[in-house]
């Protein structure tokens, strides 16, 4: 089985991809695959298990190996494609669009939009202020939506410049979601101490 799942929503993405893989699937970086990595990626087996859960993210912007991927559409595997984007003018989407389950998962158009980017963007510099600005909007917002938000945020400002900063911020981004679906403390709390915490990253 392999999905491809895209857009910006990335919090109802990842609901479907523990939906279908679960909680425990190994994680790999599309970017790091060779093509001579895809046998074994997609047909090799692990010592324990006959079938192996796997996630890929951003596999398509590899394009040279994430065109070859037709070719494994046998594999025993349960393998999902999570990507920021998708082209879907490309050779490979066409050769694949009838073939397996490609979803989308976009936000919804938000009134806030524009103050949620903003509230990132000053959170780099400034987490108090940035708390400020989220308790004039805070009301209006669910707060995993706006974590989603912010996710897309940090996801474009790392397309556009892919620094350091940025780079750790959708790591701690990452574990700011684990934190929103596990811990007992308030979502709003757990998103706040982000971006107090952002500034100094």
């Amino acid at each position: 089985m392999i999905k491809i799942y895209y857009g910006d929503d990335r919090v109802k993405a990842k609901q479907e991809i523990i939906k279908n893989l679960g909680d425990d699937y190994e994680v790999i970086e599309g970017s790091e695959i060779e093509p001579s990595l895809m046998p074994s990626i997609f047909l090799g087996q692990s010592l324990f298990e006959v079938e192996r859960k796997i996630l890929i993210r951003d596999f398509s912007a590899n394009k040279n190996v994430f065109e070859k991927l037709p070719e494994f559409l046998n594999t025993p595997h349960k393998i999902i494609l999570l990507e920021s984007k998708l082209d879907k003018r490309s050779a490979t989407f066409k050769a694949l669009k009838d073939k397996i389950e490609i979803k989308e998962f976009s936000l919804p158009p938000d009134r806030n939009m524009g103050q949620v980017f903003d509230i990132y963007k000053i959170a780099k510099k400034d987490g108090k202020r940035a708390i400020e600005m989220l308790e004039k909007i805070k009301n209006q917002e669910e707060p995993m939506m706006f974590f989603g938000l912010l996710v897309s945020q940090a996801i474009k400002d790392y397309n556009y410049n892919p620094g350091k900063k940025e780079k750790k911020a959708l790591k701690e981004l990452s574990k700011l979601d684990v934190k929103l679906k596990s811990s007992k403390l308030s979502s709003w709390l757990l998103i706040e101490s982000f971006l107090l915490e952002f500034s100094s990253l």
